[in-house]
């Protein structure tokens, strides 16, 4: 049985039995037409996942900064209980020793999951995966890599987290090939791409946004299953503007869409969810019908990965589009603290954008 999960043709496979095996496929894994399903939020959704992979595959492995208790926004609750401490432990605080152990394990064929407190902090393990993880297989012409490694980093904005606890540096290593990086929107979407990118056969940076652990619930089956990686899914249709975005920045794009459409503008909202490689085709087919294409993030404007997206589609669609191409993003600014609300990218700055890229 096939069922669509993005539009234009693209279509997700239902593959039966294979996640409990040591298949790393990136394909959508489900045993039952209506599987059983509870309401998690996004923190439980990511806990839930962590388990599934410890207990189908002997050789996967948790750790981190205060793993073994939980970590701070407890995703790693009851792993050490269940599984041991020999496979769910803590580290020193030292992210670029995080990183390099892991990538050791991942190339000795196990399943390094680590943890990066915060995404904030990722900078120190920067070489550890832009010169190390990132070429492992290349420099070896396939002989060794790290593909069994998955970094996991909470993100973003969180209301109160200034400087140092709500960054977005997705961009700097969507800028490395070698890596693929991944932000999910939603408890369901977090589970499944968790999953996807622990058994990826390359090394995962996978981002989660801490803004929704707590506030973003949702059904979410309880079975193990995976969500293809590198495939957009449009979550709205519409005619008359695409917009593109990841992670938590959905919920306000489509609140903006939302009051849009009681001014009479049709948005069709797409979620990137694998931002490398990023689905170009997708985003490609919306433009071209709708010609319009509003980008937002919560990274700053300037270097962040809405620019590669907006060169892509007018390289691609430069004679469909009947306006130039918007960003909604944050500011060229260090993340404030009192002044956060007006950094972000807002529902009503979205709207706007929209306002005037329809009526270029």
């Amino acid at each position: 049985m096939a069922t669509g999960l993005t539009r234009f043709g693209r279509r997700m496979r239902w593959v039966p039995s294979v996640c409990n095996g040591r298949q790393f496929s990136t394909s959508f894994c489900d045993k039952d037409h209506n599987p059983p399903a509870k309401s998690f939020n996004l923190y439980t959704a990511i806990n839930q996942a962590l388990h599934i992979a410890l207990e189908t595959d002997s050789r996967a492995y948790v750790f981190g900064e205060d793993v073994g208790f939980g970590g701070v926004f407890r995703c790693t609750t009851g792993l050490a209980d269940r599984f041991g401490k020999t496979r769910v432990f803590n580290t020193p605080l030292c992210e670029q020793g995080i990183v390099g152990f892991a990538i050791g394990l991942a190339a000795m064929g196990n399943r390094a999951i680590a943890e990066i407190q915060f995404a904030d902090y990722i900078f120190p393990a920067f070489d550890q995966l832009v010169n190390e993880a990132a070429k492992f297989r290349y420099r070896s012409g396939n002989q060794f890599n790290c593909g069994g490694l998955t970094v996991r980093a909470p993100y973003g904005a969180v209301g109160h987290g200034a400087l140092y606890h709500s960054q977005s540096p997705e961009a700097f290593f969507c800028h490395v090939p070698g890596l693929k990086v991944v932000i999910p929107r939603s408890p369901r979407e977090a589970k499944g791409l968790l999953l996807s990118s622990i058994r990826d056969p390359n090394p995962v940076v996978f981002f989660e946004p801490k803004w929704l652990y707590r506030l973003s619930v949702e059904e979410v089956p309880e079975h193990d299953y995976m969500l293809p990686l590198s495939e957009a899914q449009v979550i709205r249709e519409g005619s008359d503007i695409t917009l593109v975005g990841w992670g938590a920045q959905l919920s306000i794009i489509e609140q903006a869409c939302i009051d849009a459409e009681k001014e009479g503008i049709s948005c069709e909202l797409i979620d990137l969810k694998t931002l490398i490689p990023w689905d170009k085709e997708t985003v490609e087919a919306s433009v071209r019908k709708t010609g319009r294409l509003l980008i937002s993030h919560e990274a700053p404007v300037t270097g962040g990965f809405g620019a590669e997206i907006a060169a892509s589609i007018v390289e691609r669609c430069f004679l469909r589009l009947e306006a130039p191409v918007a960003r909604v993003c944050g500011l060229d600014t260090p993340f404030p603290l009192v002044f956060e609300p007006l950094y972000m990218p807002t529902k009503n700055k979205v709207l706007d954008s929209i306002k005037s890229t329809v009526n270029y």
